[in-house]
């Protein structure tokens, strides 16, 4: 199976020549439509849009070993209503760009005319993807940001009929948060007071509308630093706002540049040791982003979308969570990381999508079987005809927290799952403890 644009283009060149030599150039311009057609019908090229490197690159660290595994399963092809089709897995880069993400998105629909559209990790990422799917009527299923941002983001009003026909997300919302966040909190003794540091960006912005009231609904204290900008290089006014306060929790969504600048501040400034709970979330889901912190990454808490104990398995691979995650360190020589399982969920309810439908090759009828859409993934079931809005399944978080590595490890951190009111089926394997 073709993995690359290079590649294709080689192979294409090369058939080029060959049929050049045999049948001549007029013999080839009478042939091309026929080939062409021949392989558009008888093939599948779904479109992978992740952030691999920039800021967000800790998202797609682990997409490389997720699409080897993928694409070896796919190797001989996929049979939907008893006919076969090759496939073929184009995936993009986005260099943690918007821009860039909408860019690479028309691409692979006006030039390389994939039959479905994939992508993951953040709104940045997310959102332009899936409005550049919108906008060309081509079938686009993403994971991995609040639904909220996803959807209301993107224009969508409360109450009112989706406008999105081509677009769907299955992700974590408020409520996924809100519910993993005060089980977590609750195991902690604390003084209830939360200092909220949120960007302003998608994430922040839709998490202050929509989770700020919902802790002040459940009895909480809510400090808001403000909406700060994405690169801030000084925190002082959050922090001196936090302490005066009496914070002990703290709650943000920064990417990993940001947090690392803002937590040694906060612990030059006497603010770190003051916290009880230090739940973070884009930043914390990853080892790489953890481990620059040193001694300051021990004990922070996230709510996680993906463990390697949730005990779902791949359709595509029919691996394990374990099994993934073990691969990945042997192949990679990293520690494993949440995204693995969620790539990899994108790529079994994709396909599933696409074994659901009657034609794959007819967009109409993809987007109709994304939006009754029924399946398990890695990270558990994803519903479409349940909601909580149309184009929307939400998933599960589960507690987690980073710890000490265990003597012996070959890693500094270990990443131990804490609470599992999301999700019961999820094994829990210790208590959360205070930050400080």
């Amino acid at each position: 199976m073709t993995t690359s644009n290079d590649k294709t283009g080689s192979l294409e060149n090369e058939s080029r020549r060959t049929v050049l030599g045999v049948a001549g150039a007029t013999g080839l311009a009478l042939m091309l439509p026929t080939l062409a057609r021949a392989q558009s019908g008888n093939s599948l090229k779904v479109g992978f849009v992740s952030p691999r490197t920039g800021p967000l690159g800790s998202f797609g660290e682990g997409d490389a070993y997720v699409l080897d595994l993928t694409r070896k399963s796919l190797a001989n092809g996929i049979t939907v209503a008893g006919k076969k089709y090759a496939v073929e897995i184009l995936d993009r880069d986005t260099q943690s760009d918007p821009s860039r993400a909408g860019q690479l998105a028309k691409s692979l629909i006006n030039t390389d005319k994939v039959d479905l559209m994939l992508t993951t990790s953040t709104p940045e990422v997310v959102n332009p993807v899936s409005d550049a799917c919108e906008a060309a009527s081509v079938p686009c299923l993403a994971t991995v940001m609040p639904w909220e941002a996803w959807y209301f983001g993107r224009g969508a009003k409360p109450g009112q009929p989706s406008p999105f026909k081509w677009s769907y997300l299955f992700s974590f919302g408020v409520a996924n948060f809100v519910k993993s966040y005060l089980s977590q909190w609750a195991a902690v003794p604390n003084n209830k007071k939360v200092a909220a540091l949120l960007p302003n960006d998608a994430d922040g912005n839709a998490i202050r509308a929509a989770l700020l009231p919902e802790l002040l609904k459940a009895g909480y204290t809510v400090v808001d630093g403000g909406p700060y900008e994405t690169g801030t290089t000084d925190y002082s006014a959050q922090i001196a706002k936090f302490k005066d306060a009496g914070c002990e929790i703290l709650l943000t969504f920064p990417i990993p540049p940001d947090f690392a600048t803002f937590w040694r501040q906060a612990a030059q400034q006497g603010l770190a040791r003051k916290m009880k709970v230090v739940q973070v979330a884009k930043t914390g889901l990853f080892a790489s982003t953890i481990e620059v912190l040193g001694p300051l990454g021990y004990n922070i808490s996230v709510a996680a979308y993906w463990h390697k104990n949730f005990p779902y398995k791949s359709a595509l691979t029919g691996i394990s969570g374990v099994q993934l995650a073990d691969g990945y360190e042997k192949s990679s020589g990293k520690q494993w990381s949440q995204q693995l399982g969620a790539s990899l969920s994108l790529l079994d309810a994709g396909f599933a999508a696409l074994a659901a439908s009657s034609d794959p090759k007819n967009k109409e009828a993809v987007a109709k079987a994304l939006g009754t859409l029924h399946t398990v993934t890695m990270m558990g079931p994803v519903d479409f005809t349940k909601g909580p809005v149309p184009n929307v399944s939400a998933t599960a978080m589960i507690g987690a927290q980073w710890v000490k590595a265990p003597s012996g490890s070959k890693f500094k951190y270990d990443y131990v799952i804490t609470e599992n009111a999301g999700d019961p089926s999820v094994p829990v394997s210790r208590k959360p403890v205070p930050y400080a």
